[in-house]
């Protein structure tokens, strides 16, 4: 049996600190364990039971003080903006929702609704309409007071090469991925300055970082949005208002089984060969779940963040190669 001596840190005692409940057939119970953390003498249990009791020593979630907080996301239908909604509405907040396709929209509300009990607004249209971005914040503070947090999204442009994208193809990638993260930020920027304190959070990609072969539109559009959060972190934060950006890498969502079906039409491989290329080029060998992007971006949002701006934080799983 092991000893209790050098086992009196600040992990036990915080431990013994917070309430467990034991099974009564169990002689490690706290009442059993804590006189003999102090006597150093032998513990009755094996050493991978006492591991076991040391190492779950802060059961209660951190406070991220976001609860009543109002959080806009948009296109959050499915994918990374329905796990974020998700994740805004677990930690107490009123969750305002906006996607193109209004069906879709009212599933996922009605989950988050259901899983969550939150409080949920939904507006079906197109995040490239100024007018429509307008009318949407306006009706989120009238229900709900406030416009705290906001996470921009909207869907990628299609995997094109530079000779194979159009006029009209740069024109719509720049309306939906770069000139409607403007239209939010105009539109909600006043509201954060009201109560000096907001949030500005875009989804991007990680080829603001790293280019990607054939996603040119992505690679030059969604690095101005990088330009866009520098300039709105300094200009706004001393109104209290935090501005960043979330790169994700390849992550498992229907926009890359798109990128997928796209680069196996091109080349002949398979659409499991390319899946597993991507998750080899990382250095956790897989890919991301929505989920990874959305905790990243909530803490963003948090008071755990709250000297952080101005930055782009990548959730790639280590595919990015800079420094």
């Amino acid at each position: 049996m092991p000893s209790a001596a050098g086992l009196n840190s600040p992990c036990i005692q915080m431990y013994f600190a917070a309430p467990m409940v034991t099974p009564q057939s169990s002689v490690t119970t706290l009442q059993t364990i804590a006189p003999l953390l102090a006597s150093q003498q032998e513990l009755p249990v094996p050493s991978a039971r006492i591991f076991s009791i040391i190492c779950i020593y802060n059961p209660t979630p951190m406070d991220l003080g976001l609860r009543n907080r109002t959080a806009i996301v948009a296109a959050s239908s499915q994918g990374i903006g329905l796990a974020t909604a998700e994740a805004f509405a677990a930690e107490g907040c009123r969750i305002a929702m906006c996607a193109r396709n209004a069906e879709a929209l009212r599933a996922a509300s009605d989950r988050i609704r259901q899983q969550h009990k939150a409080e949920v607004f939904t507006e079906a249209f197109d995040v490239s309409d100024a007018q429509a971005v307008h009318r949407f914040v306006e009706s989120v503070v009238a229900r709900f007071g406030s416009a705290d947090i906001c996470v921009t999204n909207a869907g990628g442009p299609p995997a094109k090469g530079f000779l194979a994208a159009s006029v009209d193809d740069w024109r719509r990638a720049l309306d939906l991925n770069f000139l409607s993260t403007v239209y939010f930020a105009r539109e909600v920027i006043p509201q954060m300055q009201k109560n000096r304190w907001g949030r500005i959070i875009t989804i991007t990609s990680i080829t603001t970082k790293q280019p990607v072969a054939d996603l040119v539109l992505s690679n030059a559009v969604r690095a101005g949005v990088v330009g866009l959060v520098k300039s709105l972190s300094n200009e706004f934060g001393k109104d209290g208002i935090l501005v960043n950006n979330v790169g994700p890498g390849y992550t498992a969502t229907e926009r890359l089984k798109d990128l997928a079906r796209s680069r196996s039409a091109a080349s002949g491989r398979s659409q499991s060969d390319i899946f597993d290329g991507w998750s080899a080029d990382t250095a956790v060998r897989r890919l991301g779940e929505p989920r990874e992007v959305a905790e990243t971006i909530v803490w963003l949002a948090s008071e755990r963040a709250s000297y952080i701006t101005g930055q782009t934080v990548l959730v790639d799983g280590g595919n990015y190669k800079g420094l």
